[in-house]
């Protein structure tokens, strides 16, 4: 991320741009306070080091107008500044600073202060990314109910029943539970891609269409993996690219896009997939009507070490009270009477062998 430091005095503006330099920062460098403000308004500029006194537009006053103005998202802002005493606390604050560093500063402390600033512009941003894009998804998608709902409680339910048994080691820990809850929706975010004479189409699909269907996968990856590079600080769209590519992968390495094989799958990825299948199986359709959860179980046990790895499945299996928990508590009109035309994916796999629908590939 580029910092924008304000600050008219030339040493100090140098020593501040090679100190965070040097913390692998590139930084710009504005000599008023309305120069900054101009800069700040070209979206370019989420950091923000500013000293408090400046000519034309002080620190606090710039801190105030950034508040007061869209600016292309959230500028988490720091001053710079030799004041002490609650007052000036107090009124930085209520102008809209993030936080302040006392002159002079030490590197160290800056750049600490720094990370805090894009972890939190991280967050920020986070939520609101991964809710429009899933709901970018949902609008292309016929049946999805409360598909997504389910899906993000049942790779929680899975990921913290591991976490606690350590079967995946330092690999899944509270983070990585919270992330995979959060991201988990974006799924099927690339079947915006998929033409709607195939997305939508009422009927059984042709191999020829089936192929076309099963692009959304590596569609949904390459899309978030460009705006994972694009965007380097929201650290939670790396999981979201995983899952988008690979849900469709299976243990035996006979999935799609890639035909990765066992571990080359990521967990998340793995745990989706049979999180993705469960609710395929238990929801209703024009074409099928609800599996029942005894009857989706042992279709996911009989697919453990081809379709899914088998220690998610052990997991799905010492959880299945929470799995019928969350299926009550986000039940959707998937599982009622009135039902959205279905997919023509799912059909297609469900009209070649009704007993193990939607197991090459889930919708």
């Amino acid at each position: 991320m580029r910092v924008l430091i304000a600050e008219d005095d030339d040493i100090s503006a140098e020593l501040l741009q090679n100190s965070l330099g040097s913390f692998g920062y590139e930084c710009d460098i504005a000599r008023t306070g309305r120069e900054a403000f101009s800069l700040v308004q070209t979206g370019k500029y989420r950091l923000v080091v500013s000293d408090w006194e400046m000519p034309e537009m002080t620190g606090v006053e710039l801190c105030r107008e950034i508040r007061q103005r869209h600016c292309g998202g959230y500028v988490y802002l720091i001053l710079l500044t030799s004041r002490t005493g609650t007052q000036n606390i107090v009124d930085g604050l209520k102008a809209g600073a993030d936080d302040f560093i006392s002159k002079p500063f030490q590197p160290q402390e800056l750049c600490v202060r720094l990370r805090a600033g894009e972890r939190i512009l991280a967050l920020a941003s986070r939520d609101l990314t991964i809710f429009s894009l899933a709901k970018l998804a949902e609008s292309r998608d016929p049946e999805t109910g409360a598909h997504l709902e389910r899906i993000r409680e049942y790779c929680r339910v899975i990921a913290e029943d591991l976490m606690q048994r350590n079967v995946f080691g330092s690999e899944i820990d509270a983070d990585f539970v919270q992330m995979i809850h959060l991201t988990s929706p974006l799924h099927d975010i690339g079947k915006v891609g998929i033409p709607d004479h195939v997305l939508l189409k009422p009927g059984r699909l042709s191999a020829d269409e089936f192929e076309v269907m099963k692009q959304h996968a590596a569609i949904g990856g390459q899309t978030l993996d460009a705006v994972a590079r694009a965007h380097p600080e929201a650290s939670f769209l790396l999981m979201a690219r995983e899952i988008a590519w690979t849900h469709h992968e299976r243990f035996d390495g006979t999935g799609y896009p890639c035909k990765l094989i066992g571990g080359q799958i990521p967990l998340s990825g793995r745990i989706v997939a049979l999180a993705d299948v469960y609710d395929a199986l238990t929801t209703k359709r024009v074409y099928k009507p609800a599996f029942s959860h005894d009857k989706a179980r042992s279709i996911i046990v009989e697919g453990a070490g081809t379709h899914f790895d088998p220690n998610i499945v052990e997991a799905f299996c010492r959880c299945e009270e929470q799995f019928l928990s969350v299926k009550k508590a986000f039940a959707g009109d998937d599982e009622g009477h009135d039902l959205k035309a279905p997919s023509s994916l799912a059909l297609f796999n469900y009209a070649e062998n009704p007993l193990t629908p939607l197991l090459s590939a889930q919708k």
